[in-house]
């Protein structure tokens, strides 16, 4: 765990996007083989998404509650408790909002497709959401961060079980990525304005 820390430590900005793109396309790739083997169609995931106004409206409103606990915990808990390493910020702080949306998108929709679309269907929502929690073992240091995990993974795979729409769960997904991209932008632009505040007034 600390080799994997000191490791993204030295990564530049730029290595860590990109790394984010080559795990995503990994994910996406493990998903279309997987699919393949398990289903015998690369593009299973589709016949799983119907479009439904109700089941898009309970992804956002599934989202806009994980998303409030999660500002809650950031208020309410020491930050050491939950500090990932700096990687979430480094990641989004001095995106653009675009590109946050688009970060998002390929999270939500790769994550989704492969823990949702193959591995819950084949296996249940039990190692499907212990698989989810997995990729994310830089937590596993972090047992509040951990837990905040797996149990947001379970809760996507019950959300996805209620609904039976993948829909759903990619848009939940989507949207609570987003939501806190957008946070931690603001988070950085509210303290690196106060900086250069301070720093205009010789503070």
């Amino acid at each position: 765990m600390n080799k994997q820390a000191e490791l993204v430590q030295r990564m530049t900005d730029k290595e860590l996007l990109l790394n984010l793109y080559v795990s995503q396309l990994i994910i996406l790739t493990a998903a279309a083989v997987l699919s393949r083997w398990f289903f015998g169609d690369v593009l299973h995931f589709i016949n799983l998404i119907e479009w439904s106004r109700a089941d898009l409206t309970a992804g956002i409103f599934f989202a806009l509650i994980v998303v409030c606990l999660q500002l809650a915990m950031y208020q309410l808990l020491p930050s050491s408790w939950l500090d990932d390493g700096g990687i979430n910020m480094r990641m989004f702080a001095r995106r653009h909002p675009a590109h946050i949306v688009w970060l998002s998108v390929i999270v939500g929709f790769s994550e989704e497709v492969l823990f949702r679309a193959v591995l819950q269907e084949q296996f249940g929502l039990v190692l499907a959401s212990a698989a989810f929690a997995l990729i994310h073992i830089r937590y596993l240091a972090k047992p509040v961060l951990f837990t905040t995990v797996v149990v947001l993974s379970f809760s996507l795979g019950l959300l996805y079980i209620y609904t039976g729409n993948l829909l759903t769960v990619i848009t939940a997904h989507i949207f609570i990525d987003m939501l806190l991209g957008f946070y931690i932008k603001s988070k950085h632009k509210s303290l690196h304005g106060r900086k250069e505040k301070w720093d205009a007034n010789g503070l």
